[in-house]
């Protein structure tokens, strides 16, 4: 690495091409595909080597690369990252992709010309994807309004807030919806670029590629086991000590009378107030503490699913069936299977 904070390394050139390509080599082309990495100043580069890394150990048996890596930005150049370290890119307009990867950083406020930019490469590419923060990247773009996605889950109620027509699922790891993929926080990257590698040449290779990087090749749970909720994180106390009623008092009529009684306020004053603050309703925020008190229940033993959704508040196992299919993507008995593995 030199003093200006530029990648330099043996097997990676300066616009992040791995040297082993072989031009000449016309079953390597027929089979490789190009994934670029689409950086911004301020980029995060764990969001970056972390799938990077999964798409360049993804090898046929005779060892020749299944991918070309390429890191591209809007209009070229050299992008620095959070951390100070510059990466020479090509112009967004220059490459054919087969996937662009939206990486995630600090928050990029897109220019109307950007947008453009970013917008125009969909109908170009198979698949559109991002890394963490990177999918307040494709909000902007309007890129998924009307679909399902992730992103780190500290930020997504703030998505979820700003973004109302997208629907967030703030516990999954990654989410593909058509040809746009999202994933959650950093690391996360690793799990979309498996999922992708399996897609394009099937199990046998991500697994592979997993245990090169001795990292889950399914990882289990979601990410709730890591949030705990906390997305919902209110600025009041009043806010924050209905939230803790809330969860302590599961098995109870939670209406929007009661929690606003909690909260000394008006239920129009509650009802505003606590949407302001979390981004969402209160009987959505109810609902996504039930099931995920439910889901810690199922994957955990095997208590019937009937007695676990009383005991959480639900009142009947359909309703908590819904709940799981709309938050997790998976039903209950989907959930503790995988559990099981």
């Amino acid at each position: 690495m030199t003093n200006r904070g530029h990648v330099s390394c043996s097997s990676f050139s300066v616009r992040g091409r791995y040297n082993d390509v072989k031009d000449n080599d016309p079953s390597y082309h027929a089979m490789t595909k190009t994934v670029g990495f689409l950086l911004y100043p301020g980029y995060l580069l764990l969001d970056l080597a972390g799938p990077m890394s999964a798409f360049a150990s993804a090898k046929t048996q005779g060892e020749k690369s299944l991918y070309n890596v390429e890191m591209v930005s809007v209009r070229g150049g050299s992008i620095r990252g959070r951390f100070g370290i510059s990466i020479e890119t090509s112009s967004l307009k220059r490459r054919s992709l087969d996937t662009l990867i939206i990486v995630g950083g600090v928050h990029w406020a897109l220019t109307l010309s950007e947008i453009a930019a970013v917008k125009s490469v969909q109908s170009k590419v198979r698949r559109l994807a991002s890394v963490c923060t990177g999918a307040f990247v494709l909000a902007q773009c309007g890129l998924l309004d009307g679909r399902r996605a992730t992103t780190h889950w500290r930020r997504a109620a703030e998505l979820q807030r700003d973004y109302a027509a997208i629907r967030v699922e703030s516990d999954s790891i990654f989410v593909k919806d058509g040809g746009i993929w999202t994933s959650a926080g950093i690391t996360a990257g690793i799990d979309l670029a498996l999922a992708m590698i399996e897609e394009d040449y099937g199990a046998p290779v991500a697994l592979q590629v997993s245990q090169q990087l001795v990292v889950y090749y399914r990882r289990p749970g979601g990410q709730s086991q890591f949030s705990v909720m906390s997305e919902i994180s209110p600025e009041s106390d009043r806010i924050r000590l209905t939230l803790a009623y809330a969860r302590e008092h599961l098995r109870e009529s939670l209406s929007l009378d009661r929690l606003a009684e909690v909260a000394h306020l008006s239920p129009r004053q509650f009802g505003r107030v606590f949407k302001a603050e979390t981004g969402e309703t209160p009987a959505k925020a109810v609902e996504r503490l039930r099931a995920e008190a439910a889901r810690e229940r199922i994957e955990a033993d095997a208590e019937p699913v009937e007695s676990i959704a009383a005991a959480v508040g639900f009142s009947d196992p359909e309703r908590m069936r819904r709940a799981f299919l709309r938050l997790y993507g998976e039903p209950p008995q989907s959930l503790r299977r995988k559990a099981r593995r």
